[in-house]
C-alpha cells in the first residue's frame, strides 16, 4: 500500500511544459530586432545621421561610444519599471504584450527619421520596450516549471540563451548589410517587423502559459522588506558591481570592437566583410559552445572539483580580460601603421564568448534560483542592473576621455589596455567575495538547500 508521501510527491517528468516553445520563439525574434539594430547603431551615428535639413551630422567615435553605452545603461536600468508593473501590477504575460508594442514603435521611429530627434525618440521607446520585457520574459521561463521537473530549468535556460543567439546572429550578417546597400530606412525598418513578429508569437502562446498573477503594490513592497527578502536581495546585488564589470567590457564589441574592425583587414573566405558583421561570430560561438560547455567541458571539470555558480563566474571574469589583452594587441599594431588580419580579432570574440558563458547564461539562472517566489522579475533586475551599470561606467569613460578638439585622453592601444586592468582589479576583489556568498536556492515550492 502507497504511502501518505508517496501520494502526494510529484512524479518527476521530462517533458517540457507547452508554453516554452512560444516564449523560446518570442525571444528569438525579439533578439533578431534588438540585435540587428544594435549592430548597426555606431556606424549610423559615425556615417550616416542627418540633422533637420538633411545635411550630414556624424558624431566622433567617442560621442557615438558614449551615446550608445547611455542607451544600453537606460535599456538595462527600466526593467526595474518593468519587474514593478509585473510582479506588482498587471502580470506578466500582460507587462510583456503592451511593453512589446511600444518596442515596436520604437523600431519604425528610428526608420522614419534620420536626425538626432528620431535617434532619440526611437532609442527612448525602444529602450522602455525593450527594457520593460527583459525581467519578465526569463522569469516566465521559470514560472512554467514545477517541482515535477524542475531539473529540467538548467536545460532550458540554456537553451532560451541559444534562442537569444539564434536570432541575433543571422540579424548582426543581415541588418549591416541593409544598411550598406539599402540605406537605414530599410535597415531599422526590418528588425521593427520582427518585432512585430516576436509579439504575434508570444500572444499565440496566451492559452498555454502558466501565469503567476500580479500580488498587487502593498504586498509587492511588505514582500521586498521582509526580512529574508531583503537578504535574497542583499545576497545578489553583492555580485553586482563584479558582473557589471564584465558588461562594460563584453558590450563594446558593439562599439570600440566595431570601431577597431574598420582598420583591420577583414578579407575572409572570398569575402570582404563589413566591419559590424565581424560580431556575428559571437552568437556563433555561442551556438557550439554552449552545448560544449554543458554536456563536455562542466562535466569534465567537475571531476577534479566542484564547479559552483559562483566559480563559474569568476573564471569568465579572468577570461575577459584576456580578451581585452588581445584586442590591445591588435591596436599596437594598427597604432603603428599596420593593418592586422580580422582573424585576430575573432581569436578574441572566441575568448570573449567562453567568459560570456560562464558569467552571462550562470548568472541568469543563478539569479532566478535564488529569487524568492513573489520576487522573480524584480531579482531578475540583479541580473540586468549589472548590465546597466557597466555601461554606465563604459559611456561615463567615454564622455570624460574627449577632449574639446576631438581627440581622446585615452587614445589607440591605451583605451583597450585600460579596460583590461580594470577588469583584472575586478576579478582579484571578486575572489574573496564569492568564498563569502550565503544564499538559498528559491524554487516555486520552497527554500532548499544553501548555495
Amino acid at each position: 500500500m502507497p504511502s501518505a508521501n508517496s501520494r502526494t510527491a510529484p512524479v518527476p517528468t521530462n517533458k517540457m511544459p507547452p508554453g516554452i516553445i512560444y516564449i523560446v520563439g518570442n525571444e528569438a525574434a525579439e533578439r533578431f530586432s534588438y540585435y540587428g539594430m544594435n549592430s548597426i547603431l555606431v556606424i549610423f551615428m559615425t556615417q550616416y545621421l542627418l540633422d533637420r535639413q538633411g545635411h550630414p551630422a556624424h558624431m566622433s567615435e567617442a560621442q557615438a561610444d558614449a551615446w550608445y553605452h547611455a542607451f544600453v545603461s537606460l535599456v538595462y536600468f527600466l526593467p526595474v519599471l518593468g519587474a514593478f508593473l509585473a510582479d506588482a501590477v498587471i502580470g506578466k504575460y500582460r507587462t510583456v504584450l503592451f511593453l512589446s508594442i511600444v518596442y515596436c514603435f520604437g523600431h519604425f521611429a528610428l526608420a522614419l527619421d534620420d536626425t538626432r530627434m528620431g535617434l532619440t525618440l526611437g532609442l527612448t521607446l525602444i529602450a522602455l520596450g525593450a527594457g520593460g520585457i527583459k525581467p519578465c520574459v526569463s522569469a516566465i521561463v521559470g514560472d512554467q516549471f514545477g517541482a515535477s521537473n524542475q531539473h529540467l530549468l538548467t536545460r532550458v535556460f540554456s537553451w532560451f540563451y541559444f534562442a537569444i543567439n539564434f536570432g541575433s546572429a543571422f540579424s548582426t550578417l543581415l541588418i549591416p548589410w541593409l544598411l550598406d546597400h539599402r540605406g537605414p530606412r530599410i535597415a531599422f525598418a526590418t528588425p521593427g517587423l520582427f518585432m512585430i513578429l516576436a509579439t504575434l508569437v508570444f500572444w499565440f502562446g496566451r492559452r498555454k502559459f502558466v501565469r503567476v498573477p500580479a500580488v498587487g503594490a502593498r504586498p509587492f513592497v511588505a514582500a521586498i522588506f521582509r526580512r529574508e527578502n531583503l537578504g535574497a536581495l542583499w545576497n545578489l546585488l553583492t555580485l553586482v558591481p563584479f558582473v557589471a564589470m564584465f558588461w562594460a567590457l563584453w558590450q563594446q564589441n558593439f562599439s570600440s570592437w566595431i570601431v577597431q574592425a574598420t582598420k583591420m583587414d577583414r578579407h575572409l573566405f572570398g569575402v570582404e566583410w563589413l566591419p559590424a558583421q565581424i560580431q556575428t561570430v559571437n552568437p556563433i560561438f555561442i551556438l557550439g559552445m554552449l552545448p560544449l560547455f554543458s554536456y563536455a567541458l562542466y562535466p569534465a571539470l567537475n571531476r577534479f572539483f566542484h564547479l559552483t555558480p559562483l566559480r563559474k563566474i569568476g573564471l569568465g571574469l579572468f577570461l575577459v580580460v584576456v580578451a581585452f589583452l588581445i584586442v590591445g594587441a591588435i591596436q599596437l599594431r594598427i597604432d603603428a601603421g599596420g593593418h592586422p588580419h580580422i582573424l585576430w580579432q575573432i581569436l578574441a570574440f572566441l575568448v570573449l564568448t567562453a567568459a560570456e558563458i560562464l558569467v552571462s547564461v550562470t548568472h541568469l539562472e543563478f539569479a532566478y534560483t535564488q529569487a524568492p517566489k513573489e520576487m522573480k522579475s524584480l531579482v531578475m533586475c540583479t541580473y540586468l542592473g549589472a548590465i546597466s551599470l557597466g555601461n554606465v561606467f563604459t559611456a561615463a569613460v567615454n564622455f570624460f576621455i574627449q577632449n574639446p578638439d576631438g581627440t581622446s585622453k585615452l587614445a589607440g592601444a591605451a583605451y583597450f589596455f585600460f579596460f583590461a586592468a580594470v577588469m583584472l582589479g575586478t576579478a582579484l576583489l571578486y575572489l574573496p567575495v564569492a568564498r563569502l556568498y550565503r544564499g538559498r536556492t528559491q524554487t516555486i515550492g520552497k527554500a532548499t538547500a544553501p548555495v
